[in-house]
């Protein structure tokens, strides 16, 4: 154990980013969880992800804000297929993000098959790189994060089918960009249903600390034990909704 390894410049950062994912990733994963559509941001992450394997691949050398409009345009792509699959085949629209999961996924892996830094450009997708985090790369998050949630309360129910979806795509483009898909993952599912019977505001308040915490006892144990650390942040953010699940106890029969 490395206590030295608390360092606030890398740590805090971090947590900063993690906090701006939590504010549009609670109420999102909430509605995420209420449709019943809970792997939509893994499918919609792998097809952000994808797009920017294949601008690499058509040596587009996209970085920066190259990086973000690839990724966004496959985001938005994937939002629009899943808002027509849902009109269309409203019973199996799990089924069906499931599927574009999997092909997004291998689609990448096809992609960089003859890579030699392949794998290691899967991983970063995948686990993120949350740790080192330019402070400076927040400010563009937090001002599209701000807009996205002034969409999505001021328009409330308004706002339907396709610009849920759209909006999903924006925010989990920007978030796979920081923490990666597996820790963006989590940050929507893990919260909404530690708290799914807590109502409205509460309910949110709530899940956001909760999350909050998650990310924090996940930074402190990476950082000491010298382990990754976005798996650390998914494991704390996991045992802590066990806990908060294990404190409600079991439904009373009727």
């Amino acid at each position: 154990m490395n206590s030295d390894a608390l360092d606030l410049s890398i740590l805090g950062p971090a947590m900063l980013a993690g906090l701006l994912v939590l504010t549009t990733h609670v109420p999102m994963g909430r509605e995420v969880l209420r449709r019943g559509i809970i792997f939509i941001d893994l499918a919609v992450a792998q097809i952000s992800g994808l797009g920017v394997i294949a601008a690499q691949r058509m040596d587009l050398h996209v970085e920066g804000f190259g990086v973000q409009l690839a990724a966004g345009a496959a985001a938005v792509f994937g939002a629009l297929l899943l808002t027509w699959t849902e009109r269309r085949f409203p019973d199996i629209q799990e089924a069906l993000i499931g599927i574009l999961f999997v092909l997004a996924a291998t689609g990448g892996i096809l992609l960089l098959a003859d890579n030699p830094h392949g794998g290691e450009q899967l991983r970063e997708l995948l686990v993120g790189q949350i740790l080192w985090v330019n402070p400076a790369s927040l400010w563009p998050v937090a001002i599209l994060y701000a807009g996205v949630l002034a969409l999505w309360f001021g328009l409330a129910g308004q706002i339907g089918r396709i610009g849920f979806y759209l909006l999903f795509a924006v925010t989990v483009t920007a978030s796979v960009q920081l923490a990666g898909v597996y820790l963006v993952f989590a940050s929507l599912i893990i919260p909404a249903v530690a708290t799914r019977a807590q109502p409205g505001w509460r309910g949110l308040i709530i899940a956001f600390l909760l999350g909050a915490a998650g990310y924090g006892v996940g930074l402190v144990l990476s950082a000491l034990l010298d382990l990754p650390t976005g798996a650390m942040i998914v494991w704390s953010l996991a045992i802590l909704a066990a806990i908060a699940l294990a404190r409600q106890g079991r439904p009373t029969r009727p």
